[in-house]
């Protein structure tokens, strides 16, 4: 596909001068690309094997402040290094930054060479080999939604992020003629991405004024956790560029609607056979696909934290709003916090819609890859589906409300403590914490406007 690139084709780009820098990048806890610009000629002569980072990329908070309490890295302990090792099968060209490729890294010890168990990728190409060893592969695409706004990063700042316009005025849900005011820098979004090597399929405008989505190709789980981070990385990048912003804060205002990461997954032979699909079973869900189902909706809360691992994440399960409130399944409902999309058809799955567009995709799909496989391992029974507005469901199960309540679930989470790991889930839990404790001590705009003179 354009824009991937094989190691010759590099070196070839390297002799022509059309490529002269090379990203090399590792995923941090936040999802974000962090590493380094490299010239080309160093790359190629050295850091193509391996290159170096701080152990604190992996153990700070979202505004990149060292957190005292890790058991991975700490100032006693000297911060040191982790090597970073480019995996060359997501070497690809970036086609918005002038002669630049970038890859991706796997993070592991200076010493051992063994993957850090907490890194973001790590985690998740440990439960993909959990698949393999019982025969079976993970198919997954996420729906990635976000604002774009008129100001630019540096016009948000000065404004204190208040006061912003969102590019178009009202609701543009499927809207042509509105998103058609945006395409400047849509096109620019799709067009860069499909020669990045992510094969896109559509954007489309969402359910608010200047909200918009973009899809791309349904692929295995690693490929798509990588596509994810890049999405990001070049919608911002494309944006700031054009003098916009994006963002993709779960809820960006209170009125406004949510952004979302939906997870669309299904399992598969590997040999290329969908192990979701039976022909005959009601809905052509498989007793596979149903015990899946069922393990991620007896583990729902623990997995939460994956899927809305901040503050603001909570603050976009509202009813009526499309994001979900009730971790329940249903057919085709977009009121239940899990889909079943494709019904009687090989493309059947199931759809996770409680994950923000703030998630960091491997957490989130590891999360959700061990509950299912927990499911399947056990042979869980799947509860009788349900019927109607998930809102008002009186005794569905409720999706955690607060980071709080969804901390102390991921922390009691036998499965994911067996699954991801004692120190991943410890790591993260400590995370959270400190997300939930940072926020604690703030006093909001809210308050203050509320009880300065009242109080």
């Amino acid at each position: 596909m354009a824009g991937k690139l094989l190691l010759d084709d590099l070196k070839q780009a390297a002799k022509t001068g059309e490529i002269d820098t090379v990203l090399a990048v590792m995923v941090d806890m936040q999802g974000r690309l962090m590493g380094k610009r490299f010239q080309i000629e160093f790359f190629l002569d050295s850091a193509v094997e391996e290159t170096h980072s701080c152990n604190y990329l992996l153990a700070t908070d979202m505004e990149m402040n060292t957190v005292e309490g890790y058991k991975s890295t700490s100032w006693e302990a000297g911060y040191g290094d982790y090597a970073m090792r480019p995996d060359l099968s997501t070497l690809r060209r970036i086609p918005w930054l002038e002669g630049t490729a970038l890859v991706i890294c796997d993070v592991v010890d200076h010493h051992s060479g063994a993957d850090i168990s907490h890194s973001p990728r790590a985690i998740l190409k440990k439960q993909i080999a959990r698949l393999e060893a019982l025969g079976m592969k993970a198919m997954m695409a996420s729906e990635l939604e976000f604002f774009l706004f008129k100001e630019s990063y540096e016009e948000a700042q000065e404004q204190g992020h208040r006061y912003l316009s969102p590019i178009s005025a009202y609701n543009e849900d499927y809207h042509i003629f509105q998103t058609s005011k945006e395409e400047g820098v849509m096109r620019a979004i799709r067009t860069g991405l499909q020669g990045a090597d992510i094969p896109v399929e559509n954007s489309k405008g969402e359910a608010d004024a200047g909200q918009a989505e973009i899809n791309v190709r349904y692929t295995d789980a690693l490929t798509m956790a990588d596509r994810h981070s890049i999405i990001k990385n070049g919608c911002k990048e494309i944006a700031w560029a054009k003098g916009r912003a994006i963002s993709f804060m779960a809820k960006w205002k209170s009125d406004a609607a949510g952004s979302s990461s939906h997870i669309h997954q299904s399992l598969w032979s590997l040999d290329g056979e969908p192990l979701f699909f039976d022909k005959g079973a009601k809905y052509g869900m498989s007793d596979m696909m149903r015990h899946y189902v069922a393990g991620l909706l007896k583990h729902a809360g623990e997995i939460t934290l994956f899927l809305a691992p901040n503050i603001n994440s909570y603050k976009r399960f509202v009813a009526g709003t499309f994001a979900p409130t009730k971790a329940i399944w249903s057919m085709d409902n977009r009121t239940a916090g899990y889909r079943v999309c494709g019904a009687d058809s090989k493309a059947v799955r199931i759809e996770c819609r409680v994950g923000g567009a703030d998630l960091n995709p491997y957490l989130a799909m590891s999360a959700l890859l061990a509950a299912g496989i927990d499911g399947i391992e056990n042979k869980l029974e799947l509860e009788t589906e349900f019927v109607g507005d998930a809102y008002g469901g009186k005794d569905a199960r409720e999706i955690p409300t607060t980071l709080r309540d969804a901390t102390t679930a991921l922390d009691g989470s036998k499965m994911l403590r067996e699954a991801l790991g004692e120190d991943v889930v410890d790591h993260y839990v400590h995370a959270a914490r400190h997300e939930q404790s940072e926020y604690d001590s703030r006093v909001t705009d809210w308050e203050v406007s509320r009880g300065f003179e009242r109080s």
